[in-house]
């Protein structure tokens, strides 16, 4: 009896080490699956802004489509918050980066974190000021369209007149390049005056109140160039509202479905179209062939944009 019982013993005893050993093995296997998911992380600059909701759903939809779990994460223009999301996308395991940065220079130490991880960044619109940090930089060509919007610029106003100029984000290239196409021109032109300059850090609610303060300093205004159309939509509206719409010719740069609509409206005058949806895309299609080991692309692409104005605007209507 005393041998049946010791022998119950261990048995009882064997089952509780196994019962414990079982589902370990289990939840290590479950783990490990977790590891190898394919996932892809999409990083963008601010979804408080219409166009970089495009860019970001279109590159987590082109993600999802090739194969992959893709999430965006939205840095609210902070590049603490960015930082951040790095932190978590390197613990999670995800396989590649499609990014938009917060900061030209603020943004590499992140992107080679995750370099240093084995993670690939992929960058979409924005730059960062690093040739070898990115995977791949796709990129508007930004100078060359302000160059295209400068040239129209001079010819709206007659080579005549006081503008202001609405920056973007003061780190962001981007800004600093699109300021610079659009001066390579305009600075030709001894008649035009440059009355002000400010930053509204790329949006629109920022942008009225730097326009409404601007024209309470600057009464004799006849053009604003802002640095995107989230800037020119708000500037619009405080033209609009101090009763100017007819004075102050507006010049964007986007191309967004709401400055399209308001160029055919004539509330503005011009806006150079990118194309987010190509950049997103393409960039989701990059970081798909760095994961499967076939890669095939420049670390940085340069994408043609366009003119927009009242003489061409009905190509670019959606309901064409």
């Amino acid at each position: 009896m005393q041998k049946l019982k010791t022998n119950t013993t261990w048995f009882l005893l064997l089952l509780v080490i196994t019962g414990n050993i079982f589902p370990a093995c289990s939840n290590k296997k479950q783990n490990n699956s977790a590891l190898t998911e394919k996932k892809i992380a999409v990083v963008i600059s601010t979804l408080n802004n219409p166009w970089f909701v495009v860019l970001g759903e279109s590159a987590a939809q082109r993600a999802r489509e090739l194969g992959y779990e893709a999430q965006i994460f939205d840095s609210q223009n902070n590049s603490a918050k960015e930082a951040e999301h790095f932190d978590n996308i390197i613990a999670m395991g995800y396989q590649a980066i499609l990014f938009n940065p917060t900061d030209a220079d603020g943004s590499v130490l992140n992107v080679k974190r995750a370099k240093a991880a084995g993670i690939p960044t992929f960058c979409m619109d924005r730059e960062i000021n690093s040739k070898d940090a990115a995977a791949s930089q796709l990129l508007s060509d930004n100078f060359t369209g302000c160059v295209k919007l400068g040239e129209y610029f001079v010819k709206e106003m007659k080579q005549q007149g006081n503008y202001v100029e609405i920056l973007g984000l003061v780190g962001d290239n981007n800004t600093w390049n699109r300021s610079s196409g659009f001066h390579s021109v305009v600075d030709e032109f001894p008649g035009l005056k440059m009355v002000a300059q400010q930053s509204a850090d790329f949006d629109r609610n920022k942008a009225m109140d730097v326009m409404e303060t601007i024209m309470q300093a600057q009464p004799e205004i006849d053009a604003v160039f802002c640095g995107n159309d989230a800037m020119a939509l708000g500037a619009y509206q405080a033209v609009l509202a101090a009763g100017k719409a007819d004075e102050i010719k507006v010049f964007g740069f986007d191309g967004s479905d709401d400055a399209i609509n308001a160029i055919a409206e004539g509330k503005i005058a011009a806006t150079v179209m990118q194309f987010p949806v190509l950049m997103a895309r393409k960039s989701a299609e990059f970081a798909d062939q760095q994961i499967r080991g076939e890669a095939s692309f420049d670390s940085k692409m340069p994408v043609e944009v366009q003119l927009v104005t009242a003489e061409n605007v009905s190509k670019y209507l959606k309901s064409n």
